[in-house]
């Protein structure tokens, strides 16, 4: 799902809004890094209710205009709980790569000397928490 189509929809999470009120709300979500053209909400208005995932939630008129205001289906529900649940998973996942990148590099001399200093069990593995196996034998190399 593209952000902003995530982003439109977070809008209409949290109540039925006309276009202008969409195009200010996903303004303020995303710290104003994304700005909605009126042509282009709309296209993806179109599309998403096309979809299933909006529809109209009424109409009225404001100073002889019609304001359309729209609202989340229950599909339309699923499939923003679906994206947020991915890019929450993405997000843990890189914060964690990042967080294993603060930790000193990991050489196999270094596990080497781990299993000397371990009494060089055979079969032990040393090296787990970064995620390779190391066995301890003849010269403490890599198995």
């Amino acid at each position: 799902m593209q952000e902003p189509t995530f982003l439109i929809l977070t809008a209409l999470a949290a109540k039925p809004q006309h276009g202008y009120g969409i195009i200010t709300d996903v303004r303020q979500i995303s710290d104003e890094r994304v700005r909605l053209r009126a042509g282009t909400l709309y296209a993806a208005l179109d599309r998403l209710a096309e979809e299933g995932l909006i529809e109209t939630d009424r109409e009225e008129v404001v100073d002889g205009r019609a304001r359309r205001y729209y609202r989340l289906t229950p599909s339309g529900e699923a499939r923003l709980s679906a994206e947020a649940e991915r890019l929450r998973h993405n997000a843990e996942t890189a914060a964690a790569r990042l967080r294993a990148r603060t930790r000193p590099a990991f050489s196999p001399n270094l596990g080497a000397q781990a299993s000397s200093a371990l009494g060089a069990r055979r079969g032990a593995r040393v090296g787990s928490a970064f995620g390779v196996r190391l066995r301890a034998g003849a010269g403490g190399g890599v198995a």
